[in-house]
């Protein structure tokens, strides 16, 4: 199993909430999984790395990046027949990121590869965990899974 990599920063989060969102994006990805980096519009943290990768990688960057996405694609698409935005893929030369965002806070995880049972898999889990802890249950485990 991949390392949690104890010397990530921890702020955001409870225990609890941190090992959720690494379970959910772990059991629907496996050893794929290389990140999981939950942020709201004014920080992040980053819950989760594959040992076997470097720490090197600009968040902050990602984070601006990913919230002026969710943005232009919640204006862009509002109201057309594609229905309610769900979740965002991006495809690169060494892996994917999946991001799933709300008006207050969003996570994206990076991965090796992905179908698209994974990702809807994954990206459903995020978007019920994101609603529950909006209603205040920030880091409860429903005990139902």
């Amino acid at each position: 199993m991949a390392n949690e990599d104890a010397e990530l920063e921890h702020d955001l989060l409870s225990d609890e909430a941190r090992e959720r969102l690494r379970i959910i994006a772990r059991t629907a990805l496996g050893d794929s999984l290389r990140s999981v980096t939950y942020f709201t519009h004014t920080d992040y943290e980053q819950v989760y790395l594959r040992s076997d990768l470097e720490r090197d990688a600009d968040l902050s960057a990602f984070i601006g990046a990913e919230w002026q996405s969710f943005q232009l694609t919640q204006d862009a698409y509002e109201g057309s027949e594609l229905g309610e935005y769900d979740y965002t893929i991006r495809a690169f030369s060494n892996g994917y990121l999946l991001r799933v965002t709300t008006d207050r806070e969003g996570v994206f995880l990076t991965t090796d590869g992905l179908t698209m049972t994974d990702v809807e898999s994954c990206a459903a889990a995020l978007e019920e965990t994101l609603e529950h802890w909006r209603e205040g249950n920030l880091g409860e485990i429903e005990d139902d899974e």
